[in-house]
């Protein structure tokens, strides 16, 4: 029930949490049974003064309040209450005198089945019940009539089923939409019509005056009927949206572009091979695949875009766009497998980093991800350049100040981690003076290779354009003319 919630004022935030508050605690004295006490709080004032109060909830935090006690739910119950919201998101209040449900259920089922048609691209269960027969059943036919866009073939059924699930008479229908029928099969008492999914909307549109009516042209038809089904679709897509819509967004590209992913998600990545491959047959373990990236992590536990998955696995998109912009770039430069799988790796984690609390609660672009990671870049030219050589390199890389750098920029950090390497400088020439030989030969050689310093990174140096020039080339490249996937 997701696909409703916008058109709703902020003033909602400001009393929902205290009402939720009271209404937990109304529960919690109805179910310790306490009688001493006269009633407090909510539970005290008129039903006027609740319906009041409840008007400023969103239908969301009014289902939540309806659960905490009796009484709150017989106020939530209240159509006045439900009218409003769906005259907010679907443009009529379903109050009408010949109306066999309530506002309530009309915002339920609507809001249900908006949601699970929007994921239809990677919602299996729904898929396996519009596809599995064509037309459907005349259930699934009911509500694909609220929908512009159907990907089904044409739809053939005859003139009065069309008026029943449709509301079109026959006298609206095209004769050139009529099926032939050969002179051997007996002559029907109905009239056979072959029509476009979006052509019949449209006429059931012209007919019915406005999409709110056609709704409750439906809603009436389907008063009697049970909606079990439609529920417990719902209720998988609840426990499984983010791994279907993961693995749609990770299987579900063409075959040359799911290859070019592929490379990018596990490259320079340690992976148990029996459960990554085969890639994207059902034997392969989705969760971990997931595991491999933070972001993806992420996704899969609900924890981006606060919980909204089709804006999430959009930032998990831009992300991996982001991070083939960045690998193509690295792969230019002439430099050694180790400062290339280094930076790379060290960039994705500054920018995973940087924008971990933004992604959690809203789309983040591809531009953002790579203007980040351009300035992660240039951190980290800096530090490579205050190291020196890969033995420092590495040396520093594990100390506070070298992270807390990435995330800050502050020079205090960088002059702690340039203090750091002066007093292994200052080691190292103690130990190469000869009256210090015997600490030397007392050395593992592993420890002897750390206390060394003079060893310098020289790839870049060796060409004709320096770190900094390379990133200055760099920072002059826009992200729409790096790759995207």
């Amino acid at each position: 029930m997701e696909a409703s919630a916008e058109g709703y004022s902020g003033r909602s935030a400001e009393v929902n949490k205290p009402l939720l508050r009271q209404c937990e605690k109304a529960r919690a004295r109805s179910c310790s049974g306490e009688k001493s006490t006269p009633p407090r709080g909510l539970l005290h004032l008129s039903d006027e003064l609740l319906l009041m109060l409840m008007d400023y909830l969103d239908p969301y935090s009014l289902l939540n309040v309806g659960v905490t006690c009796h009484v709150m739910y017989r106020i939530c119950l209240t159509d006045s209450l439900w009218a409003k919201h769906c005259a907010v998101a679907f443009g009529s209040e379903f109050r009408s005198s010949d109306a066999s449900y309530t506002p309530k259920e009309a915002f339920k089922l609507l809001c249900i089945w908006k949601t699970l048609y929007q994921t239809l691209t990677f919602n299996r269960p729904l898929q396996d019940i519009l596809y599995s027969t064509i037309p459907p059943k005349r259930y699934w036919c009911r509500w694909l009539t609220l929908e512009t866009f159907v990907t089904l073939p044409l739809v053939q059924l005859a003139s009065n089923d069309i008026e029943d699930i449709w509301g079109i008479g026959k006298d609206l229908l095209d004769e050139k939409h009529k099926v032939i029928e050969d002179e051997s099969i007996e002559v029907r008492e109905q009239s056979l019509f072959k029509y476009d999914w979006k052509e019949l909307h449209n006429l059931a549109m012209a007919h019915h005056g406005s999409i709110s009516k056609l709704q409750e042209f439906q809603l009436q038809k389907m008063s009697s009927d049970c909606h079990g089904e439609l529920e417990c679709i719902f209720t998988k897509y609840m426990a499984n949206k983010f791994k279907w819509a993961f693995s749609y967004w990770l299987f579900g590209f063409p075959k040359q572009s799911a290859r070019h992913l592929r490379k990018i998600y596990l490259w320079w990545k340690t992976y148990n091979k029996r459960k990554v491959f085969p890639w994207g047959n059902a034997l392969c373990d989705l969760e971990y695949i997931a595991s491999l990236h933070f972001i993806t992590l992420d996704y899969w536990n609900g924890k981006l875009a606060n919980g909204e998955e089709a804006t999430g696995i959009g930032t998990v998109n831009n992300y991996f766009s982001m991070s083939r912009s960045l690998l193509a770039w690295i792969l230019g430069r002439k430099w050694s497998r180790y400062k290339q799988k280094k930076i790379y790796r060290e960039t994705l984690d500054g920018v995973y980093r940087a924008l971990k609390s933004e992604m959690q609660s809203s789309l983040i672009t591809h531009v953002k991800f790579w203007t980040t990671a351009k300035l992660l870049l240039s951190r980290i030219c800096t530090l490579e350049e205050t190291a020196g050589n890969y033995v420092n390199w590495k040396l520093i890389s594990v100390l506070p100040s070298y992270k807390l750098y990435m995330a800050t920029e502050d020079p205090v950090h960088l002059q702690q981690i340039k203090s750091t390497l002066a007093r292994k400088r200052r080691i190292s020439n103690w130990l190469k003076r000869d009256l210090n030989a015997w600490a030397r030969d007392l050395l593992p050689d592993c420890l002897y290779r750390v206390l060394e310093y003079e060893t310098t990174i020289c790839e870049a140096r060796k060409t004709n354009h320096p770190v900094r020039r390379l990133f200055k080339d760099l920072m002059n490249t826009s992200a729409i003319d790096m790759f995207s996937i």
